[in-house]
């Protein structure tokens, strides 16, 4: 039998690019919207190359309400960053793609880094009325991390401020909020971050405090 330490070595910096992980949070609020009712668990699974990112993630309350996520990604130099995210809630069926029923919204995303800020743009591709997207749907989101905190905002429209009692569809600020992180020292060797949010939505004018901590 051959064994070469270069041959070890590779095998091992490949295993170290698959990453597993769970965040449990008080609340789910996407883009300055809750989704489910109460505590939620959101694990992930995720390869990361060199320039290339892929994975998936889900979201389930104890209630019923459940999402399943995949998306890629590429890093590109710059700060840049483009990707797609397939968004899916499970409940619905999986190969429904019909604009009216549709279980699938494929979302092409793009951001841009430099320092302390982030700039971020989305675009929903196509219309599927059992995850609720109208199609063409837009978000954008701008940040800056302090050293203790950050802020955010995001505007939108589409699913994110459809009102479907109106059927009123405006882009407007959705999303606005700081947060903020702690790292809790469980051993040496292992440690908790700690994360807290204050979340504003005005156009559907609720306020959300949310917690939680990653894995």
């Amino acid at each position: 039998m051959c064994f070469s330490f270069e041959s070890a070595f590779s095998q091992e910096e490949e295993a170290s690019r698959f990453g597993v992980g769970a965040d449990f949070y008080s609340n789910y609020i996407w883009r300055g919207t809750k989704y489910g009712e109460g505590p939620v668990i959101q694990p992930s699974l995720k390869y990361s190359g060199k320039i290339f990112t892929a994975g998936a993630w889900a979201s389930t309350d104890f209630n019923g309400f459940q999402e399943a996520d995949l998306y890629f990604s590429f890093s590109l130099p710059a700060g840049i960053s483009l990707g797609m995210t397939d968004y899916y809630y499970s409940g619905l069926k999986y190969f429904d793609y019909s604009d009216s029923t549709g279980s699938h919204v494929y979302e092409i995303n793009a951001s841009y880094t430099l320092n302390n800020f982030t700039l971020s743009g989305n675009y929903a591709l196509n219309k599927a009325g059992g995850a609720g997207s109208l199609g063409g749907d837009l978000y954008f989101q701008a940040g800056y991390k302090f050293r203790y905190f950050d802020i955010f905002l995001g505007a939108g429209d589409g699913w994110h401020t459809y009102n479907p009692d109106t059927g009123e569809d405006k882009f407007t600020v959705c999303n606005l909020g700081l947060g903020t992180k702690r790292i809790i020292k469980v051993t040496d060797s292992f440690s908790i971050p700690l994360i807290g949010q204050v979340i504003f939505n005005p156009d559907k004018e609720q306020m959300f405090i949310v917690v939680g901590f990653s894995f």
